[in-house]
């Protein structure tokens, strides 16, 4: 299961990231995503993190299934990590608040470095 935080304030979390960086986390492992693809584009820009994707097969999906709305699209994105059906929808329901989600994957030791 991955590592989750979540955010109101970019800062704070462009903190943690860099922080996780110092400590030897793999950029790769590190994930941010918002309600907002712009200022997902732009936290992870600013401190070398990745946005979620998808595989292959889901794009075909979603070529297929242009989604109703954006917030299955987040639910799809938060479960390609790893999540069930209820923490994505859990989670996007914190995302449609305002919050921004980091997500370490091959976490090891995360939680330790961000108490």
């Amino acid at each position: 299961m991955p590592f989750t935080r979540e955010y109101t304030n970019d800062e704070k979390l462009m903190e943690a990231v860099k922080k996780l960086q110092n400590e030897g986390v793999n950029s790769r492992d590190i994930y941010v995503l918002s309600h907002d693809d712009d200022r997902t584009n732009r936290i992870a820009e600013n401190v070398n993190a990745n946005t979620i994707g998808f595989s292959e097969q889901d794009t075909k999906n979603f070529i297929s299934n242009i989604f109703s709305k954006k917030g299955d699209e987040l639910r799809t994105k938060i479960q390609e990590m790893g999540y069930s059906e209820e923490e994505a929808a859990e989670y996007e329901e914190d995302l449609d608040e305002g919050k921004v989600l980091l997500i370490v994957q091959n976490n090891g030791h995360v939680e330790s470095l961000l108490p």
